[in-house]
């Protein structure tokens, strides 16, 4: 199959269509596929540096080092975030990471006082994270997430294709346990998020997360209390309007 053979077939279709065919193969040969065969010079990494990220950035460099990797800086992070992935980004040889941010003009508008996150949680994602993601992955056909079936109830039938919109979201790691991404990274000796020893888990913007405790959800420390889940990147097609 072809990116040509994906594309006359349309989204929810070809996904579906890929998944039957290749979704036995493990990991680095699914991501090998969707990066030099599939959609090739048109598929990149959305990556938040996060607890467990390197496991998919260190597959994702051993593949391709040139493959576009794309971090959202909101403005928001944590410096250990901003730290590790500078250190990740020199010690797996990345070549191509593209940084994108919110614009200022809607800050300005409608987060003047830095507390939009306190009053509107889901209005600060979609002007922070979700549109410069959507206006980052303009001219890509695909693009590769690290999310898992095991990290919250909402993906546990998360497939390894998906479709968006005019896109295809691989999810190479979406079988993997939270022990299998551990020794992952102990075999390749990754050095693990400064966050994750004073119990962060999951980690997003410094406002938004807290620590949890043992036998938590890995993910209850993100919105604490606010029964969201999601950030909204991965909530339907992206738009890179967002409504602003």
């Amino acid at each position: 199959m072809t990116a040509h053979d994906v594309r006359l077939f349309g989204d929810q279709v070809a996904a579906t269509r890929i998944e039957g065919r290749f979704g036995a193969l493990g990991a680095r040969a699914l991501l090998r596929l969707a990066i030099g065969d599939l959609f090739p010079g048109r598929i990149a990494l959305v990556s938040s540096f996060g607890a467990d990220s390197a496991a998919l950035l260190h597959l994702v460099a051993s593949v391709d080092p040139a493959t576009p990797v794309v971090f959202v800086d909101t403005g928001r992070h944590f410096p250990e975030t901003l730290a590790y992935r500078d250190l990740l980004v020199e010690r797996l040889g990345l070549k191509d990471v593209r940084v994108h941010g919110p614009k200022p003009a809607a800050t300005a508008a409608e987060d003047g006082d830095d507390f939009l996150w306190s009053r509107d949680p889901d209005r600060c994602c979609a002007i922070r994270k979700v549109a410069p993601l959507a206006d980052a992955l303009e001219g890509f056909d695909a693009w590769i997430t690290g999310r898992k079936r095991h990290q919250a109830a909402t993906r546990a039938a998360l497939p390894l294709f998906e479709a968006e919109g005019p896109r295809t979201k691989v999810n190479p790691l979406a079988g993997w346990s939270a022990r299998d991404v551990v020794d992952y990274a102990r075999e390749h000796s990754l050095p693990a998020h400064p966050l994750v020893a004073k119990g962060f888990p999951s980690i997003g913007c410094m406002p938004c997360t807290s620590p949890v405790v043992h036998g938590e959800d890995p993910r209850a420390g993100r919105w604490r209390g606010r029964g969201k889940t999601e950030c909204g990147i991965h909530l339907g097609a992206l738009d890179a309007g967002g409504g602003i």
